[in-house]
């Protein structure tokens, strides 16, 4: 079967021409309808935020976006070899490795973690094992026949699974229990197994870093010791927020006259609204700051929050409002236009 194309121009329901503006104006409108922590419906939540996740890693970034495009009518051909998870599991990470002497498949699959397939072989690095002992090698390899002298064989470690989880940044900020289902397909039986294993994610980890869950990878042979499972955290994207370390960067929309005169304004975070003092005479581009409201940076401290101000000009104002901004620009002694 064919690897799967995503069209995340569908996903995302913008056209093909749509600007970078209305790209992330639609992902942020969707993320927020099916994040996982507000969605009533939650596993079906989870697939849309991870779809839509996904398309927003590619249409949102200028390269990915050109390569995407340039994909068109050849995305068949440059997919060709990798194989289509069946009905009903295309949110899921699957991972397929050949066949071993008797001519068995085996795979493993990782679901609800990573991103599909498709985005994998374009835009990613893809799952593997790594390390261990296949029992699928040559006989050469193993020195005995498996199947009629395997108590001499030499105990060998089992083969490390590797994959990625996608986390959404409040669980970066309270850590969180996740379940993670592994198929695998057993060669002797040929029959599909399934194990759910579940996985602590600590408050603070880092994209990039990984997730180990010891003896969860392949099976040892002749008493080896079972391989790893290692999970490369991911962070899901924010429609709010991005990181910087262990801070958190978002946006801040103000009035002209709140920029002009001062205020004090509601600013949300991942844990509800704060708020911040805007000084008088703020000025387009400015950051406010609002301490300990980032993600955890270690012993016991936490990153901040910034805030980049955007002045949002009315494009239409009242009889009234142009009078006041009349008398405003009367008696201001600042024009920008002679630099006084």
């Amino acid at each position: 079967m064919p690897l799967e194309f995503k069209d995340y121009y569908q996903i995302l329901g913008v056209p093909r021409n749509a600007s970078a503006e209305d790209v992330k104006k639609s992902f942020r409108t969707l993320a927020r309808k099916y994040h996982p922590d507000v969605a009533q419906d939650k596993k079906t939540a989870e697939t849309k935020f991870k779809d839509i996740n996904e398309a927003y890693e590619v249409l949102g970034d200028p390269e990915n976006r050109r390569k995407y495009d340039q994909l068109g009518a050849d995305w068949k051909q440059q997919g060709a070899g990798f194989r289509q998870p069946p009905p009903g599991r295309e949110g899921a990470f699957r991972q397929t490795y050949g066949r071993g002497t008797g001519g068995e498949e085996f795979n493993f699959e990782f679901e609800g973690t990573g991103f599909s397939d498709f985005f994998e072989q374009f835009f990613g690095g893809r799952a593997g094992r790594s390390g261990g002992f296949s029992p699928f090698g040559s006989r050469q390899a193993r020195g005995q026949d498996y199947e009629t002298q395997e108590q001499y064989a030499e105990a060998q470690r089992g083969q490390d699974i590797r994959g990625d989880i996608l986390i959404t940044l409040e669980e970066v900020l309270k850590g969180a229990m996740r379940a993670i289902t592994v198929r695998r397909t057993n060669a002797h039986t040929g029959q599909e197994e399934s194990q759910t294993y579940q996985v602590r994610i600590p408050a603070g980890v880092r994209a990039g870093q990984s997730i180990r869950l010891r003896g969860k990878g392949d099976a040892g042979f002749a008493g080896g010791s079972a391989g790893d499972m290692y999970l490369r955290v991911r962070y899901a994207q924010h429609p709010d927020f991005e990181t910087r370390g262990a801070d958190l960067i978002g946006s801040l929309e103000l009035a002209p006259w709140e920029a002009v005169l001062g205020a004090t304004v509601p600013v949300q975070t991942l844990e509800g609204t704060v708020s911040l003092k805007v000084p008088a005479g703020t000025q387009q581009g400015n950051q406010l700051r609002a301490r300990s409201k980032g993600l955890p940076a270690g012993n016991a401290k936490r990153g901040d929050l910034y805030v980049g101000i955007s002045i949002q000009v009315p494009p239409q104002a009242s009889e009234e409002e142009k009078r006041l901004w009349k008398q405003l620009e009367d008696k201001s002694a600042f024009n920008p236009r002679n630099g006084e």
